[in-house]
């Protein structure tokens, strides 16, 4: 039995019951050192596999191996397990192997639905999500969903916006949405969503600060009905008040 866990984005008070009982049920933990630390009261003596980054593949290879042992293990992602998660690709494993395990995805709060609800209620209308980080999608993909989805007023919501190895790729992802979003469209930054040190901030399009932002941050940017009210940004549902 694998349970493919959504942690929430790193507090217990924003993880849904169900994770917790996946945990406590389980009796082999396997994550990312990072998230492990982030669940270490829900682990106490339980056997804990855990690597570094880039590991992913590795690690759904050990939570089969050890679910193939007949032990119960649990899978975490922070946020939700199935958006840039490891759901996915548990799934992808198990159905190339044609593997008789059963699999259990549980959601979790992802990290734009954190940020949202610090921010106000920046996504009550239509949204995507788009990952600024092209270790696994080529770049002129990213760009071209950038174009589209800015051209079609979304409300973009922008995960791994800015690292040590990708510094220019948020200022880039602006120029492209500039194209089609007003430099007065009110952008929501959040930082370490639900964890120490969490940092907010709302600016207008045209003011941010790209270094203000790293892979801790998400980075939503409003739709052209986006408005700011004191320290909340709020994107209209269309409601006739």
């Amino acid at each position: 039995m694998i349970y493919v866990v959504g942690i929430g984005p790193g507090k217990k008070e924003l993880m849904t019951f169900e994770a917790v009982n996946a945990l406590n049920e389980s009796e082999v933990i396997v994550g990312y050192k990072t998230y492990i630390d982030l669940i270490k009261e829900f682990i106490k003596d339980k056997e804990v596999v855990q690597n570094g980054m880039r590991g992913e593949i590795q690690r759904c290879k050990d939570a089969i191996k050890k679910a193939k042992e007949g032990k119960k293990v649990a899978v975490i992602s922070s946020g939700d397990s199935g958006i840039y998660g490891m759901a996915g690709l548990i799934l992808e494993l198990i159905t190339k192997e044609n593997l008789d395990i059963e699999i259990k995805i549980v959601p979790g709060v992802t990290a734009s639905i954190g940020a949202a609800a610090v921010l106000g209620a920046p996504i009550m209308h239509d949204f995507c999500h788009i990952s600024l980080s092209d270790l696994l999608t080529p770049w002129d993909v990213i760009q071209k969903r950038l174009k589209l989805a800015a051209e079609a007023d979304f409300v973009i919501c922008l995960y791994n916006p800015r690292s040590k190895g990708r510094k220019d790729h948020l200022q880039k992802a602006f120029e492209i949405i500039g194209e089609f979003k007003s430099g007065d469209i009110p952008v929501g930054i959040v930082k370490n969503v639900g964890r120490e040190g969490e940092f907010k901030q709302i600016v207008k399009f045209k003011d941010i600060d790209f270094e203000t932002v790293d892979m801790t941050t998400i980075v939503i940017i409003g739709n052209k009905s986006t408005y700011v009210y004191e320290d909340k940004m709020i994107t209209p549902r269309g409601y006739v008040l």
